[in-house]
C-alpha cells in the first residue's frame, strides 16, 4: 500500500497541511511531504471532489499500490455554540444536506423520495471508518467530534441556518466536499475520515467574521498532530 491519501478543495489548504507534515529524509515527490502521505486539491464541491478522489483511488489500484485511507480535509464553517472558530473538528459521518426534495410540508430526505437504495451509493449518510476514525481522535483529542455537513450552496442566512440546524442536531460544521469522497472511498472499499477546521460561523454571510488565518493555522497544527 502506497500509504494515506488526503484531499482538500484548493491547493492553500493542501499546503497548510504539508506545512504540518513530518517530511522524510529522502527525497519526494511534490504532491507529498512524507513517503506514505500523498496531499491533492482536488475541487470545490462534492461533484468534482468525489470524481477527483475517484480517480486517484482507481489509478493507484490499477498501479498496484492502492491507498490504505483517504480524509477530506479543509476548512469549514461551524455551528455557533456546537464548535468554536478556530476548532477543530472530525466527522464521525458526512451528510449529504441538500439531496433530497423541497416541499410545502420542508425538506424531504431522498431516502424517502422512493428510489431504490442501490441508486443511493449508500444513502445521504457516510459514516466515518471507525478504525480511522478512532486513530485520528486519539492524534486530535482537543477535536469536536460530530456530524459534518455537504452541501452545494453555502449556508448564509439566518433562516436556512435555523432550518439546518433543526434538521441535524448534532451537526457541528458545514463544507463542499466530504459526502463526495466519501462515496468515492466507499465505492473503492478505502477507509474514510473527514477532518476541518472551522473558519466562520455558520449563518448571515459575513466575510468580515471569517478568520482564514485562524483556521489555516489549526489545519497546520492538526496535520503535524497527525503523522
Amino acid at each position: 500500500m502506497t500509504g494515506l491519501l488526503v484531499v482538500t478543495a484548493v491547493p492553500a489548504e493542501a499546503e497548510a497541511i504539508r506545512a504540518g507534515l513530518t517530511a522524510s529524509a529522502a527525497p519526494t515527490p511534490p504532491d507529498r511531504t512524507a513517503p506514505d502521505v500523498t496531499v491533492l486539491p482536488v475541487g470545490v464541491g462534492p461533484a468534482v471532489a468525489g470524481a477527483a478522489t475517484a480517480r486517484l483511488l482507481a489509478l493507484a489500484e490499477a498501479a498496484g499500490r492502492p491507498y490504505r485511507a483517504v480524509i477530506s480535509a479543509g476548512i469549514a464553517g461551524g455551528f455557533a455554540g456546537r464548535v468554536a472558530v478556530g476548532g477543530t473538528v472530525l466527522a464521525d459521518r458526512s451528510v449529504a444536506a441538500d439531496l433530497g426534495a423541497e416541499s410545502p410540508a420542508g425538506f424531504i430526505p431522498v431516502e424517502e423520495l422512493g428510489m431504490p437504495p442501490e441508486l443511493l451509493g449508500g444513502g445521504r449518510t457516510m459514516p466515518a471508518d471507525p478504525g480511522l476514525l478512532a486513530r485520528l481522535r486519539a492524534a486530535l483529542p482537543g477535536a469536536t467530534v460530530g456530524t459534518v455537513l455537504t452541501v452545494s450552496t453555502v449556508t448564509g442566512t439566518a433562516a436556512s441556518t435555523a432550518a439546518l440546524a433543526e434538521r441535524h442536531p448534532d451537526a457541528v460544521a458545514e463544507a463542499m466536499e466530504g459526502y463526495g469522497v466519501a462515496v468515492a472511498a466507499a465505492q473503492a472499499g478505502v477507509p474514510f475520515a473527514e477532518l476541518r477546521t472551522v473558519s466562520n460561523p455558520i449563518g448571515p454571510r459575513d466575510r468580515s467574521a471569517w478568520r482564514m488565518r485562524e483556521a489555516f493555522a489549526a489545519l497546520t497544527a492538526a496535520a503535524a498532530a497527525l503523522h
